[in-house]
């Protein structure tokens, strides 16, 4: 379980068939080979580990559901290891398991520095969006500034285009959405019903 507050930027270092190598400094720290970290929001298991960086095997089902496959040397990655039950929780309850693959639509600078992130949802994921609610865009735990019939808009603050990957995104990239697991479950209780 995560809380979508990135704690350090990697980078990308190699993606070799399906073992991909971060390069990090922070999140290495009690990060032992079986461990998990929440890689650009995708929950992944340790199985390198050196001083500098960490190494994943990448499964066939986060190759479909995630943009890690097309990950190229250089490429920065936003990095959260897993909440302990003594740490505040900042943000909202992460699984770091992506839903589905988004599209930044716009991307626009405000006067405070901070910026208006417009992007498209995939259908299906809709639903799980509302005004104000909880999503997860790479990793990176935001609020819903508004809904649109496509998507939706997120408001970055200065500070969040600082320390994740998303000041960096512009126009057709792909964004890994993880939505408010707790709306797919009141779906499932409201839509499944009771049985004894």
């Amino acid at each position: 379980m995560f809380t979508g507050i990135v704690e350090e930027r990697g980078a990308v270092r190699s993606l070799e068939g399906s073992r991909l190598t971060v390069g990090c400094e922070l999140v290495t720290e009690g990060s032992p080979i079986g461990a998990s970290v929440a890689v650009s929001g995708t929950c992944l298991t340790v199985v390198v580990r050196g001083e500098d960086h960490l190494g994943f095997d990448l499964s066939e089902e986060t190759l479909a559901r995630t943009a890690l496959g097309r990950a190229r040397p250089g490429d920065a990655v936003n990095l959260e290891r897993p909440v302990t039950l003594a740490a505040r929780l900042g943000g909202h309850l992460v699984q770091g398991h992506v839903d589905g693959l988004g599209e930044v639509l716009a991307h626009d600078r405000e006067g405070d520095g901070g910026s208006r992130l417009r992007l498209r949802v995939p259908a299906p994921l809709r639903r799980y969006t509302v005004e104000k609610g909880s999503i997860t865009l790479d990793g990176v735990s935001l609020t819903i500034a508004e809904v649109h019939s496509d998507g939706v808009s997120i408001a970055l603050i200065p500070h969040t285009r600082d320390v994740t990957t998303l000041g960096a995104l512009g126009p057709g990239d792909a964004v890994a959405i993880e939505v408010d697991v707790f709306a797919r479950y009141a779906e499932r209780l409201l839509t499944e019903g009771t049985t004894a």
